[in-house]
């Protein structure tokens, strides 16, 4: 994904885009198909190129055009060429000419059966962007079949079929690409919901649109990257100290969860933080640093224990392993009161859902579980639409919200909303979100404002779980797998 752009669009953006484009610079539907075979047609010498067959699936809307624009472009470059049209729509004046070039050379087209004949690579350009409905009948029929090959590589042209543009759930149905090629703007819903299960490896082509065109919208999502993001990474004076860094307090670890805050106290000290402090209960003071000896350790019995604590702090996480007593319940006020920078995680979320308040000095970190809670709905209804969720969490408690999981949201109320799609299902174990909250608590301890605390963190902490993974594999990955991979990474930009 390091090459495709970092903005993001509607569907209905895109289609706006796409009308500019013919209506004002002159560039035919036409044309626009042609590039696009082209493009599908490079896809495949690139990703497979043993590759001798050629399976396309065309519906009858201009993502069908496409579809006929590369069987043509195909069969002239030596390909062998099947082509099956599905629906009975009538074809559109541009996807009827392209149909025709392609019977012009000789070839025929032929009815969907049941059955799918055998392929080298199978192409998918039969929905397109503007599905809003539930996929049925052959549509359906077909889309069965394509999932059912497990050996055969699969090509969605635009978006695989099925595949609502703007959320990433399936109409009823959608197809499960092992390759997506995106046009002239990328797809939020490639990103969000189930479109990272359906979309395989995403490429994209600008198709040659005038790259001011899009400069006239607004994206609806970015893209994170150290690059863009992480200017307050640069290498530190040659006379600094630790206090011009900061003090990163961990409020958490209750009775049996002391991990969590051991695991977002080293996150923190890794990224930077000049101190790193735990405040915890009287029993864990003195253990939680037996094999990190730099963390400062406090057990804390009340409320009174932790108010020093707090004076000298610059940011504070609070909610790694918290549990729901009292004892977390006051620690949690009292952090509130403190009005310092702030990463609320974890117990501490949960605290809030029973308790709503309003802050603009907070990180808020849930999982879509935990967003539910505090929205007092459920997890399927915010996985149905993380956007959305992001935002109405904002609006109820202000600050900065980071909604986690495939393709991490990071809203602060403004457009664009900042995506992350860093990280991997590795990451999909005890202990990742306590490692998350450190590393942002860490750089809120260094002076970062909130959102570039979010932004970077959350790209920090996806981008040490892909090292992870690369060096190690997916399953069986740790948090603290993680942690020598932060460093490196955040010192790694310049």
């Amino acid at each position: 994904m390091l090459n495709l752009p970092h903005d993001l669009f509607s569907a209905e953006q895109i289609a706006e885009i796409d009308r500019l484009v013919i209506e004002q610079h002159n560039v035919s539907t036409a044309t626009l198909m042609s590039r696009a075979g082209k493009a599908a047609l490079s896809t495949i010498k690139n990703h497979w190129s043993q590759a001798e067959r050629i399976l396309i699936l065309c519906g009858t809307g201009k993502n069908g055009g496409d579809g006929f624009e590369l069987a043509h472009q195909a069969i002239n470059d030596g390909y062998r060429v099947a082509v099956i049209q599905v629906g009975d729509d009538p074809l559109g004046p541009e996807t009827a000419a392209a149909r025709d070039v392609y019977l012009a050379t000789g070839s025929e087209v032929q009815s969907f059966d049941g059955t799918l004949p055998s392929t080298d690579v199978v192409v998918d350009a039969l929905l397109g962007t503007g599905l809003n409905r539930e996929v049925t009948g052959d549509f359906k029929a077909v889309i069965v079949e394509i999932n059912k090959i497990t050996r055969t590589p699969v090509l969605s042209i635009d978006i695989p079929s099925g595949l609502h543009a703007d959320t990433g759930n399936p109409q009823n149905i959608a197809v499960k690409a092992t390759n997506t090629l995106n046009f002239i703007g990328l797809n939020k819903g490639l990103f969000l919901g189930e479109g990272p299960n359906h979309s395989g490896v995403i490429c994209f082509d600008s198709l040659q649109v005038p790259t001011a065109i899009l400069k006239e919208f607004t994206p609806i999502a970015r893209r994170v990257s150290l690059e863009n993001d992480a200017a307050l990474l640069a290498p530190r004076a040659r006379t600094g100290h630790k206090g011009l860094y900061g003090h990163l307090l961990i409020i958490g670890g209750d009775h049996g969860m002391p991990g969590a805050a051991r695991v977002a106290a080293e996150a923190g000290a890794r990224v930077g933080a000049g101190l790193t402090s735990i405040a915890t209960r009287a029993d864990h003071g003195h253990i939680l640093n037996l094999t990190r000896p730099e963390l400062m350790c406090y057990g804390v019995d009340d409320i009174n224990d932790l108010s020093p604590l707090i004076k000298r702090a610059n940011a504070l996480t609070v909610g790694p392993g918290l549990g729901q007593t009292k004892w977390g319940q006051g620690l949690f006020q009292a952090a509130i009161d403190a009005n310092l920078p702030m990463v609320v995680d974890a117990d501490a979320l949960n605290m809030l859902s029973n308790n709503p308040q309003r802050h603009d000095n907070w990180i808020l970190t849930p999982h879509p579980g935990e967003a539910a809670r505090l929205l007092g709905c459920s997890s399927a209804e915010i996985e149905a639409d993380r956007f959305k969720a992001a935002q109405e969490l904002q609006k109820r408690y202000g600050g900065i919200i980071v909604l986690k999981g495939s393709c991490s949201l990071i809203n602060n109320g403004e457009i664009p909303t900042r995506l992350s799609t860093w990280g991997n299902p590795g990451m999909a174990s005890g202990g990742m979100g306590d490692v998350l909250a450190g590393v942002i608590g860490g750089l809120l301890a260094q002076g970062f404002p909130l959102m570039d605390a979010a932004c970077v963190g959350v790209t920090l902490h996806g981008m040490a779980g892909d090292k992870a993974a690369e060096q190690d594999g997916e399953r069986g990955m740790l948090a603290m797998d993680l942690i020598p991979h932060l460093r490196h990474l955040a010192n790694l930009i310049y």
